[in-house]
């Protein structure tokens, strides 16, 4: 459909599950939007018992995170959009699946540029949770986010393993997704090791924040395999956005929950 040379999607010229991604890339952006604003006007409080002196600042990097994914799904649903317009000039279903498997691989990038400031701001707030002392464990800490950031560009540099029609090279993709799900790997078992040290003194919240952060990067990783895979692209659209915002929104509730003491410990 057409209003006065501006393109508006439906169902019966690009389909229906072309609509329904675009559904969820443009409330995605308004969701982060939203949860950008709260972010901005809610009180920081923080909780008396707090140890460690990341914690009481963590929820500013929810502020500063859901402002990037906002922006960014901005930018993917606009991008997406003008993919949309030129789909309904296409009638032919491979042709339809070629465009969306080649804008993909453009309108990709963007998510692992945002990822490259969110999952290690992330890893700050999950870090947070441990209340270990900084200087004690400044070394594994630090490593810890220098790990992420590689595997995130690591993972980026795999996801422009690309020919010059915008097709996936998948032998140099596949190498480079390796190199990063060694790095995830490595991140796992180093929290989940500086968790046992922290003992009683890791906040309660750090169990469910860590499984989420783990759950959802591991859906990354499949959806960064399944690209090599004959499927439709929209999917990974679609599941990608939803996993952005459990994780972001997620992990910024709890941390919010944390700061004003409405979570309250075993102790």
């Amino acid at each position: 459909m057409e209003v006065t040379n501006t393109f508006i999607p439906t169902a019966g010229t690009v389909g229906i599950f072309s609509m329904v991604t675009y559904f969820f890339l443009v409330v995605a952006a308004f969701a982060f939007l939203g949860t950008f604003i709260i972010s901005l006007i809610t009180p920081r409080i923080s909780s008396p018992e707090q140890r460690n002196s990341l914690e009481p600042n963590s929820f500013i990097l929810t502020t500063i995170s859901t402002a990037i994914a906002g922006l960014t799904y901005y930018l993917i649903q606009s991008y997406y959009h003008d993919m949309l317009a030129e789909m309904a000039t296409v009638s032919d279903a491979n042709d339809r699946q070629t465009l969306i498997r080649e804008s993909y691989n453009a309108i990709g990038q963007y998510r692992y540029i945002a990822w490259f400031i969110t999952t290690p701001l992330l890893l700050v707030q999950l870090i947070a949770l441990l209340r270990l002392p900084f200087n004690t464990y400044k070394r594994q800490l630090l490593g810890l986010i220098m790990a992420t950031i590689f595997m995130v560009f690591a993972s980026y540099i795999g996801h422009e393993q690309l020919s010059f029609d915008n097709e996936i090279e998948t032998v140099p993709k596949l190498v480079w997704g390796l190199i990063a799900l060694i790095d995830y790997v490595t991140i796992a078992f180093t929290l989940n090791k500086l968790w046992k040290e922290a003992g009683s003194q890791a906040h309660p919240a750090f169990r469910l924040s860590a499984l989420t952060v783990a759950g959802t990067w591991g859906i990354y990783f499949i959806g960064y395999f399944l690209t090599l895979a004959p499927i439709d692209f929209n999917w990974i659209h679609v599941v990608f956005t939803i996993t952005d915002l459990i994780s972001l929104i997620g992990i910024g509730i709890v941390v919010y929950l944390v700061n004003s003491n409405r979570w309250q410990t075993n102790t």
